[in-house]
């Protein structure tokens, strides 16, 4: 019996991590069809991720993307948890401070895509300005 070589660490994506960069291409395309600039993806700090970063007139948009196969694990917007809220909160904060940009406008929305168990598109829901710092 022969085993085969280990895959490099750096080429292994899961398929969670594939399905929801896929999430976040349909969502990136959803925004720029409905006249959004994306000017950033992925952007990482301290507190977390924004999957997108996107302008709409004077205003900037952080979008959070929770993309579904299915509702077993609930609806994709019910992932949105109070914590998680937190983060999208303090790391829009910290896009802001890095660019020097406290003062600029900004919202944060929840973007939903639901697929069917076969990888269908299903529907794609904005909740614009749905996260609110306290």
């Amino acid at each position: 019996m022969t085993s085969k070589p280990p895959e490099p660490a750096g080429d292994r994506k899961s398929a969670r991590q594939h399905f929801g960069a896929s999430g976040e291409r349909l969502a990136a395309h959803w925004l720029e069809q409905h006249g959004y600039r994306i000017i950033a993806r992925n952007w990482h700090c301290a507190y977390g991720e924004l999957d997108i970063v996107a302008e709409y007139g004077d205003e900037l948009i952080f979008v959070e993307v929770k993309a579904r196969r299915g509702n077993a694990m609930g609806t994709p917007e019910e992932a949105v948890t109070p914590a998680k809220q937190r983060r999208l909160i303090l790391s829009a904060q910290s896009f802001l401070a890095e660019r020097g940009e406290e003062q600029r406008p900004y919202r944060i929305d929840v973007i939903a895509v639901a697929v069917s168990p076969a990888g269908r598109l299903l529907t794609i829901q904005h909740y614009p300005g749905c996260v609110e710092s306290a």
